[in-house]
């Protein structure tokens, strides 16, 4: 039997992704008729993006699963005409793009290094910076992403607290959960890297009393989501001296507007959402074990747990 597969992304996206998942398909012996205009009665499984012009999912009635190439499914877990189990994309690519970035930016700031690399003055200031094992890195969110992350930086040897809503244990790494560990793990975030899922109980997660927990000087990293942070309340902080820097990849609005603030800030960095970026190579291939799980009737990787909204 051929499966009928529609690919519902970008028209953009179409080439980058049409080879590698014919190639998954054809590794895992799945027989796959693999196009982006299949009649919808017709659909067995819909590979996905949120931003794609597809939002009815009801003439859908044969398929048996939505599978999101990205890892936020913020734009479409809500949607109500989506009665079939949803997947987020989590694959090796992706999470080793992940820590490459927050590793990246973590050292940038512990080393300081951008005091050399952006140093007008020439000013000639040896001073080392402490060594990995006394400085606190905070890693608020510890899903797949945020696990692997803390794992990577607690290698390097810095002193790692994670935080997420549920209990969690990551060798290595110090896991606090709920209201009093959130306060607790602010309260030592030297570097704080948000890798929390964007949903209405994280929404301004760093909103001004939060941001006061954490200790004079800190830095915040954020390839998360931008809903994370209340805007306004960090470009407080920062103004104040509070929070030395912020380097962001995720914001409520993408592109970021040209003239908001964060463009302009001199302790700002803004990286255009490259944190973890989908790549067709390895996303193809979770995307094949999906069907091929959903044909074998097994549980699906990554399925999406409506009630908590990832």
């Amino acid at each position: 039997m051929t499966l009928n597969v529609l690919f519902a992304g970008k028209p953009e996206r179409w080439p980058l992704y049409e080879q590698p998942l014919n190639d998954a398909f054809k590794d895992l012996g799945i027989a796959a008729h693999l196009a982006t205009d299949i009649a919808p009665e017709l659909v067995d499984y819909i590979v996905y993006s949120p931003n794609s012009a597809l939002k009815d999912f009801t003439p859908f009635t044969r398929a048996k699963a939505v599978l999101n190439l990205w890892a936020g499914v913020e734009g479409i877990v809500g949607n109500e005409t989506l009665k079939l189990p949803l997947t987020r994309m989590v694959d090796k690519g992706l999470t080793q793009g992940m820590i490459e970035w927050v590793c990246g930016h973590t050292m940038r700031h512990h080393l300081e290094m951008d005091q050399h690399i952006i140093n007008p003055t020439h000013e000639w200031a040896p001073t080392p910076p402490p060594l990995a094992w006394d400085r606190s890195v905070v890693v608020l969110g510890l899903g797949e992403l945020g696990s692997a992350c803390a794992s990577a930086l607690a290698k390097f040897g810095f002193n790692v607290t994670g935080w997420s809503r549920t209990e969690k244990s990551i060798e290595h790494v110090t896991c606090l959960h709920g209201a009093d560990g959130l306060e607790m793990a602010l309260s030592k975030a030297e570097i704080a890297v948000l890798l929390l899922p964007d949903t209405p109980a994280t929404n301004n997660t760093l909103d001004a009393q939060a941001l006061a927990l954490m200790p004079k000087g800190a830095v915040i990293i954020n390839p998360g989501r931008g809903p994370l942070i209340d805007d306004d309340a960090l470009l407080d902080a920062l103004n104040s001296g509070h929070i030395k820097h912020a380097t962001l990849d995720t914001f409520r609005i993408e592109p970021l507007p040209q003239d908001h603030p964060y463009w302009a800030h001199p302790n700002v960095t803004v990286t255009p959402h490259v944190a973890a970026e989908t790549r067709a190579k390895y996303s193809s291939l979770t995307i094949a074990e999906n069907i091929r799980r959903g044909e074998a009737c097994e549980p699906l990787l990554h399925l999406v747990d409506r009630n908590v909204g990832y």
